[in-house]
């Protein structure tokens, strides 16, 4: 990024001030204490005890790094060590709990006892008061409620008392304070708006400021700026003021001017950017920038070299109570040093970079903010990284910027912060100031924290006392809180960062050498957060550091061995050892230190035998992930022997394979390797510690061959340790090591050469005479010869120009041939895998194996053997993968093409035919093979589409297709529907003919015409067929699926009525009779042919008797009902056809047929009483009573013989329920209009509730003549004032013709409005531009003027004799039309 010439003189001032390189610069800033002068002897004899020590203000600012010792790094400023008070130590350990063990305790607390104490003192001699504010620079400034300011200089010593009692009483307290940046001047604000300027050289006062702001008003803030003769202040009224000194003639005056008025909106916090003098020459600091902070939002200003607002920035909705907050830091980011603005309003913080470009534009640009967990009270840097905030429950909150995260919580509610409620209320000039800013004062502490170099300082104060001696609540600084007496000096407080070496040394007071470690080690990799002390080159840092964390190590280990327990059971010291020891080895191997590790820690540990073995067998994870590779000898040794003792062989095995094994006793290794079966172990010592390849594979043959030779079963050693040798074979031949890591560039040849010599042996070395040859592939063939096969393969893909390895590869194959061929103790299954190896080898394109071309013979034979059915897709696969590579022309067509069919090779017969061109013949492959029936439509889809065919080829493919529709069909109907639907559309006819069979046409055409079965079609495939195949469809639907009739006839409509009527007859389906007669108009037979139905169902059901509630299969239908559910089924749609039937009947003809469908299910209960049946009665009423009057039911029900006789008890029930029916519908009734008379009231209120608003006018003239609304004439005049607040004189409306006369009313326009949407108006139509501009009386108001004569006050405001003043109020005969009430803002 290149650097601005600005930041370049920035560099050359830095560089000027023999400060850290700007190249060295980054987003982390560590800020170093400085010493301004170096202690004497004197002093450090006449130092005083514990925190009385002198008070020493440092400047992190102006810190060479470059020239301080590493270790150099105590200091005796203000914070540079703790005060002795070890109260305050175990306390302040006790909040910070947890938050230790990540980064440590980042602040030092100090309580300066000295400045506590001359406070206390001065307001029990001269009355001074209460502390109230605070400042710090080169001094401490303290401001108290008598109105006094009490200087302190380094040492904790009052330098100077400003002001009097007197001047107190007269002004207030002191509520603001500012020290300017060379600390020459003191401007102090008070509680009734006075500012006084005090001389610090002297003591003197030089100016007293009594009109910079209104009266009444008390000073929340005054700030000097970097420029001498300029300071702001803030008053209770939210305003904010620039003030400018100047010395005219000997006179000092100072001239005031408003940079923010308070009605605006009301400031409550104000902060310059200050710049140190290592940075006059930013670029930004010209222009003495601003931050104010009001309770609505951020305003960024610059005050020179004229007035400019460079940013506003809203806050949102938020807590009232939460305290704006600001703070300035100038931070390296990107090689660039530019100031960033904190500020935060609730709990989020928000950051404002301010830089300034090459062409000169200042860009305010918006960080990344984060969030907390709570209300901040108080916002401070303490470096450029890192912020303090103080919350509402007074605790501290360190914060990494960068990180967004939160290092320490200190809590400081013993501090008893001092708040400035009383100056944001105002309490000592009336209390004239807003809730708003009275409801912030509740938190606000401005005046009580202070930051300067790197330290913040706290003003609060302990508990108070009543003089009966009970304890007072916390107070808050008033105007009279002078009666308590503190019994403490602890009010004055600072904080500073820790360096790095305090940090961890005060985890190490606490004995927490484990977080200390840690917290080392975070600041030896660059990644610990607010670091001071260290050196930015990373070389520097991590010696200095990693000296620390040795020295610390040491530590660790002697504490943990006199922590030990001495007696007790083994389990404690096992506990206590291996919360140790794994401390040590791992920061050891962090700091790449094992030379500390086994030379110095080590040797300590080994006189405890408990602390020995856990270090011993801490080093194993270690070792498994090779953070250790080499140990030494004595360690080693003391290793495989403890191992070995404690039965821990695996682990031993485990950490050989990883580590130098040079300085060991091979030959004694390898024994305990062997005994003990560990296998991996040995091969690596052999082939790592002495490059020997071979041993290991002769002494796992010597393992595994006498079983295999005798042919004994295998044990599992057998087959681990084949299994091993198979690995390591594999390893070897394709250069890697074994078990993990690759072997030496240079030893792969010479490996490869060995391992094939060894394997092509004709015998081994101690060969028996009954030996057979070539024993070492005999061996691997006998124990796994597809595994054995496979490994070769594997490393034969390696094998390319190599000549020397394809001399071997030909000669391993010879052996093959010669050991499988000539021996008749392999099986076929064996054969075959061999077969198959070299089939795939000689597939290959770069094949360069030479066999004899009987053996081709021989693996076709083999391959296509109709009685070695094991492996059959397999042999297949191989087969055909040497056909497609070439191999074709090694073998005789037609011989093969009859092997492969009588073998079942329909993928080898498919390859031939496509090479003949013969492809109707593929066909019968695809259907020959059970694998793969499902693509056949693919590949006819495939071909007929494509157009790399010629007609005739594709002619005998559509032939073939047609033969075999039957198949096709059996195979997927909806593919074969899809298949005809594209390429055999003129055929459907001829194929439905050729199917013969019902059930293939039934599922042909159901894919065919039925939309319900089409889920798996394409949606093309859909197609107009003639009526016939239709109603063929339905009459197979009749037969084999009788339950979707009527769903198929309700979706199709390509059927004729009469003949589908007739199939339907035929099959006695009444149902879907009923439907196609209803369809065609016959009302009258569809219903007969139900009601039919229905009663020889019930008369079925009477027949039944007893049985009536067992289930029966119903005919043409696959469900199971009960002769009740049955006459169910058949009712509901008999019912289903009278409802839909009686809105087209007249009267009469509805009575008819619901009377005949009553009749025909009260009948049978004449003889048979069934509840059942009621019931089902009851629902028939039910529904009839929608089109038949309730009394002519009634009537016919009594005139029933069933139920016309008698007490009536019988139709009690029914007229029970038609009663419940109708009290049900009353009631429904009866609530929704109550709903609508509800709504109808609501409307009507909030309309009325419009049309009586009042309506207030922007201006106070007509809108057109542009005058007076009272004008200068004699009559009365109306005045009209639309709801837009636009005003006009009704005779300038009139003029303009913006009024239209409707029924007895007029309906004026807003004439501004419409003017100003004129463009609109062409656009919109004419209802709708209407609509939008004009307005009724509900959004008018007529005013009359009145003259101020007595005779006509008592006019009205409406005078109804003028036409132009009808209302809705005064007009009997207006029409009021409802419409959604207009939005009323309250």
């Amino acid at each position: 990024m290149a650097e601005s010439p600005d930041s370049r003189s920035l560099v050359a001032a830095f560089s000027s001030l023999n400060v850290m390189e700007i190249e060295a610069i980054d987003d982390k800033e560590f800020d170093i204490p400085q010493v301004d002068t170096p202690p004497t002897l004197e002093s450090i004899l006449n130092e005083p005890e514990d925190e009385d020590e002198p008070f020493i203000l440092e400047d992190t600012c102006l810190v060479n790094t470059e020239n301080i010792d590493a270790h150099s790094f105590e200091t005796s400023s203000l914070a540079s060590s703790d005060s002795g008070d070890r109260s305050h130590f175990k306390r302040r350990r006790k909040v910070v709990g947890n938050n230790a063990t990540e980064h440590g305790f980042v602040l030092r607390h100090r309580v300066l006892k000295g400045i506590s104490a001359q406070i206390v003192s001065f307001s029990e001699k001269v009355d001074s008061g209460l502390p109230t504010a605070i400042t710090i620079s080169s001094v401490i400034a303290v401001g108290t409620s008598h109105g006094l300011a009490l200087v302190f200089d380094q040492n904790q010593a009052l330098r100077f008392c400003l002001g009097t009692t007197a001047l107190g009483a007269e002004y207030g307290a002191v509520s603001a304070l500012s020290i300017n940046h060379d600390c020459t001047r003191l401007l102090c604000g008070f509680a009734k708006g006075q500012i006084t300027m005090w001389d610090l050289a002297n003591g003197k006062l030089l100016r007293t400021i009594t009109d910079a702001h209104p009266p009444g008003t008390a000073i929340l803030h005054v700030k000097f700026t970097d420029l001498p003769t300029l300071a702001v202040c803030n008053d209770s009224g939210g305003s904010v003021f620039e003030l400018s000194f100047r010395r005219v003639m000997g006179m000092r005056t100072c001239e005031s001017r408003c940079l923010f008025s308070g009605s605006k909106g009301e400031v409550c916090c104000v902060e310059p950017l200050h710049a140190g003098p290592e940075l006059n020459d930013h670029p930004v600091t010209q222009y003495s920038l601003l931050a104010l902070a009001s309770l609505t939002k951020i305003l960024l200003l610059g005050l020179r070299p004229s007035l400019k607002v460079w940013m506003t920035f809203p806050y949102g909705k938020m807590d009232p109570t939460s305290v704006p907050l600001l703070a300035w830091q100038f931070v390296a980011v990107q090689k660039t040093i530019n100031p960033i603005l904190a500020f935060c309003r609730g709990d989020t913080i928000h950051f404002l970079l301010v830089k300034k470009d090459e062409s000169g534009t200042i860009h305010v640009i918006k960080q990344r903010q984060f969030q907390l967990n709570c209300d901040p009270i108080s916002l401070s840097w303490i470096n450029s990284n890192t912020l303090v905030i103080m919350d509402s429950r007074e605790k501290l909150r360190v914060v990494d910027r960068p990180s967004q995260e939160e290092l320490e919580v200190v809590d400081m509610t013993e501090l008893q912060l001092v708040y400035n409620s009383s100056n944001f209320k105002s309490l000592a000039t009336g209390g004239n100031v807003s809730q708003a800013l009275a409801l912030v004062g509740e938190r606000a502490c401005f005046q009580s924290v202070s930051s300067y170099a790197g330290q913040i300082i706290y003003l609060g104060t302990k508990r108070a006392h009543n003089t009966d001696g009970t304890q007072q609540p916390p107070i808050k600084v008033t105007e009279c809180s002078c009666d308590f007496k503190l019994l403490s000096c602890d009010s004055v407080h600072i904080m500073i960062l820790r360096n790095w070496r305090e940090r961890v040394d005060h985890l190490l007071k606490q004995e927490k050498c484990i977080e200390a470690l840690s917290l080392a080690w975070s600041f030896h990799e660059g990644t610990a957060k607010a670091v001071l002390g260290l050196y930015e080159d990373p070389a520097k840092r991590k010696c200095v550091v990693a000296d620390k964390m040795v020295d610390i190590l040491l530590q660790y280990v002697n504490h943990s061995l006199k922590k030990c327990p001495e007696q007790g059971k083994i389990q404690v010291m096992e506990h206590h050892f291996q919360d140790m020891v794994p401390v040590m080895v791992d920061s050891c191997i962090l700091l790449q230190r094992t030379d500390l590790l086994f030379n110095e820690i080590y040797p300590r540990l080994v006189e405890n035998s408990v602390a020995r073995g856990v270090f011993l067998e801490s080093l194993e994870p270690y070792i498994l992930n090779e953070r250790i590779g080499c140990l030494t000898a004595p360690v080693m040794r003391d290793l495989l022997s403890y191992f070995h003792e404690n039965g821990m062989m695996e682990s031993v095995e485990g950490c050989l394979v990883h580590m130098d094994i040079t300085n060991l006793d091979i030959k004694q290794v390898v024994k305990m390797c062997w005994d003990n079966q560990l296998y991996d172990a040995m091969i690596y010592v052999f082939n790592s510690g002495i490059n020997d390849y071979v041993s290991p594979m002769e002494k796992l043959f010597q393992a595994i061959c006498p079983a295999l030779h005798q042919g004994k079963p295998l044990t599992d050693e057998h087959y681990v340790i084949g299994n091993k040798l198979l690995v390591y074979i594999s390893c070897c031949l394709a250069g890697r090591a074994y078990p993990l890591g690759d072997i030496s560039e240079d030893l792969v040849p010479q490996v490869k050469n060995q391992v094939f010599e060894f394997l092509i042996r004709l015998h081994s070395v101690e060969a028996a005479q009954e030996e057979e040859v070539y024993p070492f592939i005999r061996t691997l063939l006998h124990f796994d010869t597809q595994e054995f096969l496979n490994v070769l393969a594997l490393t034969f893909e390696d094998f390319k120009n190599d000549k020397k390895a394809l001399e071997y590869q030909q000669r391993i194959v010879d052996i093959l041939l010669k050991v499988m061929l000539d021996n008749s103790d392999f099986t076929p299954s064996q054969l075959g895998c061999l077969f198959t190896f070299l089939a795939r080898q000689l597939a290959k394109p770069d094949n360069t194996l030479f066999v004899n071309r009987k053996l081709f013979d021989q693996v076709l034979e083999f391959l296509c053997s109709p009685d070695y059915d094991s492996r059959h897709t397999e042999r297949q696969q191989v087969l055909l993968e040497l056909m497609q590579i070439g191999g074709v022309v090694q073998f005789e067509e037609g011989h093969l093409l009859d092997l492969a069919e009588k073998a079942e090779f329909y993928q080898v017969c498919e390859f031939m035919y496509d090479r003949k061109h013969h492809y109707d013949k593929v066909v019968d492959c695809y259907l020959k093979d059970s694998l793969r029936k499902e693509q056949l439509f693919t590949y006819i889809h495939s071909f007929l589409s494509m157009s790399d065919y010629t007609s005739d080829e594709k002619q005998s493919v559509r032939v073939k297709a047609l033969q075999h529709i039957k198949d096709l069909v059996n195979i997927n109907p909806v593919k074969t529907t899809e298949l005809i639907v594209v390429h055999f559309s003129d055929k459907v006819q001829s194929i439905v003919t050729d199917l013969q069979d019902d059930y293939l046409v039934f599922q042909f055409l159901t894919c065919l015409l039925d939309p319900s079965s089409r889920e798996g079609l394409n949606p093309q495939a859909v197609m107009k067929v003639e009526p016939h195949l239709n109603e063929l469809l339905v009459d197979l639907l009749c037969q084999f699926s009788p339950q979707q009739v009527i769903s198929f006839l309700k979706m199709s409509q390509d059927y004729r009525l009469e003949e589908t009527i007739q199939i339907t007859e035929k099959h006695k389906l009444n149902e879907a009779t009923a439907y196609l007669l209803e369809k065609k108009g016959d009302l009258h037979g569809a219903f007969e042919l139900l009601l039919q139905t229905l009663k020889d169902k019930l008369q079925n059901l009477f027949l039944k008797g007893p049985a009536a509630d067992k289930p029966s299969c119903e005919k043409n239908t696959s469900e199971v009902q009960t002769p009740f559910q049955i006459v169910d089924e058949v009712l509901n749609d008999i019912i289903a056809l009278c409802q839909r039937s009686s809105y087209s009947l007249n009267l009469q003809q509805r009575e008819t047929l619901w009377f005949y469908l009553l009749e025909a299910m009260m009948s049978p209960q004449k003889l048979h009483k069934s509840p059942v049946l009621k019931e089902l009665t009851m629902d028939v009423l039910n529904k009839m009573s929608s089109f038949i009057a309730p009394p002519v039911i009634i009537q016919h029900i009594l005139q029933d013989p069933v139920y016309g006789k008698g007490n009536l008890s019988e139709i009690k029930t029914l007229i029970i329920g038609m009663l419940d029916t109708f009290n049900y519908e009353q009631t429904l009734l009866e609530t929704t209009t109550n709903l609508l008379n509800t709504d109808l009231h609501w409307s009507l209120s909030h309309l009325r509730k419009a049309v009586s608003r009042g309506l207030y006018p922007r201006l106070d003239h007509c809108n057109i003549c542009l005058q007076h609304y009272k004008r200068p004439q004699e009559s009365e005049e109306e005045i009209i004032i639309f709801s837009c607040g636009h005003l006009y004189h009704c005779q300038c409306l009139q003029r303009k013709e913006t009024c239209v006369l409707g029924k007895k009313m007029y309906s004026w326009s807003c004439y501004k409005c419409m003017s100003s949407h004129g463009s609109q108006q062409a656009d919109k139509p004419s209802s709708e531009t209407s609509q939008s501009h004009s307005c009724s009386l509900a959004q008018v108001a007529f005013l009359t003027e009145h003259t101020y004569s007595d005779s006509k006050e008592g006019a009205g405001l409406l005078n109804p004799a003028h036409p132009l003043r009808g209302s809705i109020y005064y007009n009997e005969n207006s029409q009021l039309k409802l419409s959604p009430p207009p939005l009323v803002e309250e």
